[in-house]
């Protein structure tokens, strides 16, 4: 149940803007583990068995996980363990909520330190387990990063390099993940194998199109059906270098995942908690509510966000001037996970800020050219968008008369992949704060 739509929600025809936030607010809400943790969890082991429960995890909500669970276990039932989320992602511990689970912070999306220190103890914990022992693993968006234990022969530094080049590069998060799975001694299904002979029960918030559990975070307790010849042709395909060492053993298959059908897996349960989907869908109810139809294009978008930009303009533009395929007013929702292709600048000039929810607002400004009626807010759900402040920008008809008056042309700040200085520059980036979860890209826009 979505308890924003017994809130008030602002006008959308004098308050366009604030009516979005809160279509945002409606989305990420209903994301929140602790609304959607408890039809998931497993009964602890019996006293009688000795059993124990142990609690791992990685991701962006990876702090709310643990806390979520915390405050769902019975008091008087075993629970520890550790789980790494990002830096400033853990949330308020609640009054009286006694800790059992520790939480570490690490980077993202660049992996550091600290995250190979969390994934070396959270492999630790796995040792001595017996098959009478429960392995909660809290699995969300971001853990590719946070999880971080590189393949043997692979230096911290050097899966740095080829993580930020697969970031730069435009690749899609599946095409990401194959490789960080077969670069890494954690995941790709083989935390779960270390988990052997416990049983392992895995929730998990998807941040990814399909919802396929072994592309999340990298998928670290599930099977994966991806091979070293994928991963291969990921790097050849993107023209990213590793050393000639990783090359070798990714030709040889020695940096192999564990299959489907591996016994490893045998009686493993998965959870899906959390969707975009879902998000997606208590966001068109809160609209409906106010009386505006909504609809849902897709949770599965992908594609540049600059032109997926162009693509939504295109559609808002038909609606507003045509009433095709929709009539005003009216809502129109997306999701998924688009990708920024870092452009290469001359020697010396300043990097771009932004991530792809601001690029996808640039490429829908530069489309819609001030089309009137046509208002929109595109930002990620957990609160950041890319390794900037803001989750995401706001788009109005006035977004490209406004940045002109402030000598802002937005062609020059698409050209070097600056969002975060375009939507600044006019005072419309959502800033929302880390939010504690994170079913990935929201897109909205608001046509009257």
């Amino acid at each position: 149940m979505n308890d924003l739509l017994h809130d008030t929600a602002p006008d959308p025809f004098s308050q366009p803007a604030a009516f979005l936030h809160h279509l945002y607010r409606a989305a990420v809400k209903r994301a929140l583990p602790l609304h959607n943790t408890v039809a998931f969890l497993p009964p602890p082991p019996s006293r009688e068995s000795g059993g124990r429960t142990l609690v791992l995890g990685a991701g962006k909500a990876g702090g709310a996980m643990a806390q979520a669970v915390e405050s769902l276990w019975p008091a008087d039932a075993p629970l520890s363990g550790l789980v790494v989320t990002r830096y400033g992602h853990t949330p308020p511990r609640p009054a009286g909520l006694a800790q059992r689970i520790e939480i570490v912070e690490a980077a993202h999306p660049v992996p550091d330190e600290a995250g190979l220190a969390a994934a070396q103890r959270i492999l630790a914990l796995t040792q001595g387990l017996t098959k009478d022992d429960l392995v909660l693993c809290l699995i969300s968006g971001g853990g590719s990063a946070l999880l971080t234990l590189p393949a043997v022969g692979l230096s911290l530094e050097e899966k740095q390099r080829v993580n930020l080049a697969l970031l730069d590069s435009g690749a899609n998060i599946a095409e990401m993940n194959c490789v960080r799975k077969h670069l890494s001694r954690i995941k790709g299904g083989r935390l779960a194998a270390a988990c052997t002979p416990a049983r392992v029960v895995t929730l998990t918030i998807s941040d990814v199109p399909g919802d396929d559990p072994s592309i999340i975070a990298s998928g670290p307790t599930v099977p994966d059906a991806s091979t070293c010849a994928d991963a291969l042709a990921v790097l050849k395909r993107y023209g990213i270098d590793v050393p000639a060492t990783i090359l070798a053993q990714l030709d040889s298959g020695a940096l192999e995942t564990p299959k489907p059908g591996d016994a490893a897996f045998n009686g493993h349960e998965v959870h899906l908690i959390a969707t975009p989907q879902q998000s997606l869908e208590a966001a068109a109810a809160v609209a409906q509510a106010a009386g505006l139809p909504a609809y849902i294009l897709s949770d599965e978008m992908e594609g540049e966000s600059r032109e997926v930009g162009k693509v939504h303009a295109a559609l808002a533009r038909a609606v507003a001037l045509k009433g095709q395929p929709f009539q005003k007013p009216c809502v129109i929702l997306s999701g998924g996970e688009t990708t920024v292709t870092i452009r290469k600048q001359p020697a010396g000039a300043p990097r771009g800020r932004g991530g792809r929810a601001g690029e996808f607002c640039m490429g829908l400004a530069l489309a819609l050219q001030g089309q009137t009626g046509v208002y929109a807010l595109a930002a990620d759900t957990d609160g950041i968008d890319g390794v900037e402040d803001n989750a995401g920008a706001y788009v109005g008809p006035d977004t490209l008369q406004r940045a002109q008056a402030a000598g802002m042309k937005i062609d020059q700040y698409l050209d070097r992949n600056d969002a975060y200085g375009y939507f600044n520059g006019i005072g419309d980036l959502v800033i929302t704060g880390p939010t504690h979860t994170n079913v990935n890209d929201f897109r909205v826009l608001l046509i009257l």
